[in-house]
């Protein structure tokens, strides 16, 4: 059995700081790593840039032919045990990949998805003849796998499916009836991780195999963007499904869907995030060459001023993405032999929130990157020939997937609450220490980035006050108020955001100095300078939409204080040191 004590309980960071030593940053990548690194980036400029428009075109036989070409390549295999055919690598190098192949539009998206919600559940659920008979097959690329769980009228709410699985008279297959819909990779898929009812009420999972009588897909769908994956909708008419494909065990399905999904989401935050630093590139290699009134239209201050806020997100993204890594291989990393299910879901379900901060700020990142640089590239960022055309549409999708950004900003503060709500977090004791706090501000330590640092303070206590707020407000109501939930979870998403971003540079400080790290140390203030605002404005809505009166004005007093007292000055030059490092790079700096 694996160590059932973890260095770091999900969702710690609302109401307890980290150590810079407890994280994992970039800066600790080992030569493993690099080397997953530039396999997938050398696959994704000689495999996949050159045959763009034939991708674009749906091609699905070279998108199968490109998938096996990434099983030779070990690409496939990262999170499949040695045991079973593949690499039995850390989290870190999953998402390592997912980023290398972010900038890789509809590909990235079929690989992604057959490598993370079609593979793993298999792999953390599935018995020990269905991992030997399926996981070498999905690692090498024999086999290509698809994830069937949304339906015309379950999409959020999964577990509503209407998909219903019924014994045969005989007790050797389970008969599949009804539909899923936007299924990834159905055209040429091999394998189905499918979620229905057993007699019509135990939601459980299967394995259905293409080939598998009673099995037909739709149309493929038209897409304004990701064209290079397929979308067609899967049809179960009695489809005969073999007993031993049944998955996990019954009326469980829901363990394996949902905590799947928050690897999923986690991966969807590296593919995001390395497609904003393309972005980032296109930005800058475009501005220095169009020239406008006599310059070029990097020389604008106004150009800086996107080129450093593109950068800023980035590193925000960077550092919330590895330091999730490190906490999923805490978790994750030695359940591979492990077959009690319980504990596996316990451990999926561990970091949950963190995932789902993951996806949201990696997503709202690359929309803001890609919308950015189309709008640098003027006119021609409209036209096909220039790539930000397709990074723009292909970006959209990422804010639906993996559960929309609105369910997922739901889930961040609802864990926390919960287990406040069940008395196994003292989470009234943190809010009064907060509250304490902010009455009586104290000077932080000093250096370089302290302002920096006891900004995440503040922003820690201002979520604190604004959880206390809406507890005390709506009591065991808060559930039902999703505005307020909303609110409190941007709040957090920054809170992990900028808190990741500071341990990052505070690590980086205490290896290599100040002067070498002066990138990291302008993204930081720039970032908390931003930080600050956006917690400040949204704390305000959220205490307008439930307070009123005396109680209101004190606790906008008490939070803009605690804010404002930290705000920098003169924060122009700090972006346009980092605008000018990422013009000279043409690239990300970090």
């Amino acid at each position: 059995m694996a160590n059932e004590t973890l260095s770091y309980p999900g969702a710690g960071f609302f109401y307890q700081h980290s150590a810079p030593s407890a994280v994992f940053t970039p800066e600790d990548l080992t030569e493993e790593h690099f080397l997953i690194a530039k396999t997938a980036k050398r696959f994704l400029e000689t495999e996949i840039r050159p045959n763009n428009e034939q991708l674009e075109q749906q091609d699905f036989v070279l998108v199968r032919r490109l998938m096996q070409k990434a099983g030779d390549l070990g690409l496939l295999a990262h999170s499949v045990p040695e045991k079973y055919g593949g690499l039995g690598l850390d989290k870190i190098s999953k998402g390592i990949v997912g980023e290398s192949l972010g900038p890789a539009g509809g590909y990235g998206v079929a690989h992604s998805n057959h490598t993370c919600i079609a593979t793993l559940p298999i792999t953390y659920f599935g018995t020990p003849e269905q991992k030997e008979y399926y996981l070498p097959k999905l690692a090498s690329g024999e086999f290509v796998g698809a994830y069937c769980l949304t339906e015309p009228e379950a999409g959020s709410d999964a577990l509503s499916a209407r998909t219903t699985a019924v014994l045969n008279g005989a007790g050797t297959h389970y008969l599949l009836n009804g539909s899923k819909m936007f299924i990834t990779n159905a055209s040429f898929s091999d394998t189905f991780i499918v979620y229905a009812k057993v007699d019509g009420k135990d939601f459980t999972a299967f394995i259905v195999e293409k080939d598998f009588p009673g099995l037909s897909l739709g149309a493929e769908e038209e897409k304004m963007g990701i064209k290079g994956s397929s979308t067609r909708t899967v049809n179960f008419d009695h489809c005969e499904v073999p007993v031993k494909n049944l998955l996990g065990d019954i009326g469980k399905g829901h363990i394996i869907a949902l905590n799947v999904l928050n690897l999923g989401r986690f991966n969807l935050g590296s593919a995001c995030m390395g497609a904003a630093k393309y972005g980032l590139h296109l930005s800058a290699s475009y501005t220095k060459q169009r020239k406008q009134f006599g310059k070029s239209i990097a020389e604008f201050s106004a150009t800086q001023e996107k080129l450093a806020m593109m950068a800023v997100r980035i590193y925000e993204s960077e550092s919330l993405q590895y330091r999730t890594a490190g906490y999923l291989e805490d978790a994750l990393g030695d359940l591979y032999d492990v077959e009690d299910h319980s504990f596996i879901a316990r451990r999926l379900m561990e970091y949950a929130t963190e995932c789902a901060v993951c996806k949201v700020h990696g997503s709202e990142t690359l929309d803001y990157v890609a919308d950015e640089t189309l709008q640098l590239h003027g006119g021609y960022g409209y036209i096909k020939e220039y790539k930000v055309e397709q990074m723009y549409r292909d970006s959209r999708i990422n804010r639906i997937f993996e559960g929309t950004n609105e369910v997922n900003r739901l889930l961040i503060p609802g864990g926390l609450l919960k287990q406040a709500g069940k008395g196994t977090l003292p989470l009234g004791e943190f809010i009064a220490q907060a509250v304490s706090k902010m009455n009586n501000p104290k000077v932080g330590s000093i250096g370089i980035i302290s302002r920096e640092i006891e900004a995440v303070h503040a922003i820690r206590r201002v979520f604190l006050l604004s959880a206390g707020m809406a507890i005390e407000t709506f009591g065991e109501k808060l559930a039902e108020q999703q505005e307020t939930l909303m609110k409190l979870a941007d709040i957090g998403i920054q809170l992990y955001a900028a808190e990741s971003a500071v341990l990052r540079t505070q690590k980086a400080i205490e290896k290599n100095g100040e002067e070498k790290e002066t990138p990291k140390v302008d993204l930081t203030k720039a970032l908390l300078d931003d930080a600050l605002l956006n917690v400040e404005m949204s704390a305000r809505k959220l205490m307008q939409g439930m307070a009123g009166g005396r109680e209101l004005k004190n606790s906008m007093v008490l939070a803009g204080g605690e804010l404002s007292r930290l705000h920098a000055e003169h924060s122009n030059e700090t972006k346009r040191n980092i605008a000018s490092a990422v013009l000279e790079a043409e690239n990300y700096i970090c």
